[in-house]
């Protein structure tokens, strides 16, 4: 994985999109990638099948950029297209490394979209090298085209199904096949998200179906939410409806919970929960177990918005919109000075005076990574005239890398691995510091407190507590 070393904030999985059944389905599929670009800005792509022949177009750059001529939608005909936002945990930023993937097999074509990470993809690719095969990209999701391709299974369903059993890591899958249809599939523990959607009837033809990485692209071309994907769930979507498989049995839930905190869109539904109202209750958690005296709550936008709604309203502060954040600026910002690139975070946020002058604030963010963005936001804050400023984290300390799709740095990167509370405080220039215990995480999730046994969570970014083997993991085979 990479990590840019002037970054301090994880960065953001991918995601995935999927339409089957429905007109101008790459038009639908662009619009549900728009609704899923803050899972990645790097890349996006579309695959189409017309029923005779598929047709893709990826490139680098925002879905806006990438499919915003309509020239481009009307190359990619067909009522069947899958689509994908990147962010690259694994792999370099080229065109190469853009998916949907497509490969021509002896049974014909087969697409594929994929969201999280494969933590034995360079143990697979060793050995699949060694027999062999050529690979095009440095994407572990190549790994699993070249896995259907050695199957010696029979049908296209069962040589996915076969892959699958030897991958081990954290995705959910989308892919579309001449036959079989679209189908979709999440990892045996279900801990990267995956949503079905029905498209509503018209005329005298029912209506389409829907695959997603979140509820928010099902909002956007007006698809109704049906269920999750379960955990270790195939589901094959085709003429006939909808079938599930079930190759792995059940094995467990640890649905990631970074996803709640940080990754997801506040209107979209996970797992059954709505992740404003968690976000909320997680900052009302946050101010029963760390209130301070202060005069107002402000949050550091966007992903500490509802939380520091719950606090306030928890605490009887005021909430002010204290920080205001520039959204068009984008990562890609040429930054060509040392003095311009450490202007980098008032590019994005920008105090706001008439809030923060003269009074005691409690600044509330998602999390600390390595510490630099949040030590630069608090400085910003106290330049604008605030005479306390009180820094309260809604997730607990992230002190461990995600191998799991999630780009984080290495462990003697993170400031809490290598830092006590007392020290990162100082580090950040705050008057006091506090995260959101693991219990009260659990509580605004709904449980009475963090499940000693059976989680229903990964946290692994928190606890240590890696729930998938890493194989791959520093070149060592780790149980875990």
């Amino acid at each position: 994985m990479s990590f840019p070393e002037s970054s301090s904030r994880p960065y953001e999985e991918c995601g995935v999109f999927g339409v089957w059944g429905v007109p101008n389905a790459a038009a639908l599929t662009a619009l549900g990638l728009h609704a899923l670009q803050h899972r990645g800005q790097e890349a996006a792509g579309i695959v189409s099948f017309d029923g005779d022949t598929f047709h893709q177009h990826k490139a680098l750059g925002l879905v806006g950029d990438v499919f915003g001529n309509q020239d481009v939608i009307a190359g990619l005909p067909g009522e069947a297209a899958i689509g994908h936002n990147r962010y690259g945990t694994t792999g370099g930023s080229h065109v190469r490394n853009v998916q949907p993937i497509y490969a021509d097999y002896a049974f014909g074509g087969l697409a594929v979209a994929h969201n999280g990470n494969l933590t034995n993809a360079a143990t697979l690719r060793k050995a699949l090298v060694k027999r062999g095969c050529i690979f095009h990209s440095t994407m572990d999701t190549e790994v699993i085209v070249h896995l259907v391709a050695i199957s010696l299974y029979d049908t296209v369903i069962e040589r996915l199904m076969d892959a699958a059993k030897k991958i081990k890591g954290a995705y959910s899958l989308i892919t579309l096949t001449p036959d079989d249809g679209m189908l979709g599939m999440r990892d045996p523990l279900g801990v990267r998200p995956l949503v079905l959607g029905r498209m509503p009837g018209h005329e005298d033809k029912q209506g389409g179906w829907v695959l997603a990485s979140e509820t928010c692209a099902l909002d956007i071309i007006g698809a109704d939410y049906v269920r999750d994907i379960e955990p270790g769930e195939i589901v094959v979507i085709n003429a006939d409806g909808v079938k599930s498989l079930w190759p792995f049995g059940d094995v467990g839930r640890r649905f990631c919970i970074f996803e709640y905190i940080y990754f997801a869109r506040p209107d979209s539904v996970l797992e059954g929960q709505s992740v404003y109202e968690v976000r909320t209750r997680i900052g009302g958690e946050l101010a029963r177990e760390s209130g301070v005296d202060a005069d107002v709550v402000v949050p550091v936008p966007d992903s500490g918005v509802p939380s520091a709604i719950g606090y306030a309203h928890e605490s009887g502060l005021p909430y002010e919109m204290g920080i205001v954040r520039n959204h068009y600026v984008g990562r890609t910002f040429i930054q060509p000075t040392d003095q311009v690139r450490n202007l980098g975070v008032k590019m994005k946020h920008s105090a706001n005076k008439a809030v923060l002058e003269g009074r005691r604030v409690i600044l509330v963010d998602d999390s600390i990574v390595r510490g630099t963005t949040s030590r630069k936001i608090v400085d910003m804050v106290r330049a604008a005239g605030a005479k306390e400023v009180h820094m309260r984290i809604t997730s607990p300390p992230t002190k461990h890398p995600c191998f799991y799709g999630i780009d984080t740095p290495s462990e003697k990167h993170l400031l809490a691995a290598r830092h006590s509370l007392e020290e990162m405080c100082k580090a950040i220039n705050a008057d006091s510091l506090a995260f959101i215990s693991f219990d009260g995480l659990y509580r605004a999730l709904g449980h009475q407190g963090r499940p000693v046994e059976n989680h229903t969570n990964c946290d692994a970014c928190f606890s240590g507590d890696y729930p998938i083997t890493l194989v791959d993991k520093d070149g060592n085979l780790i149980q875990q």
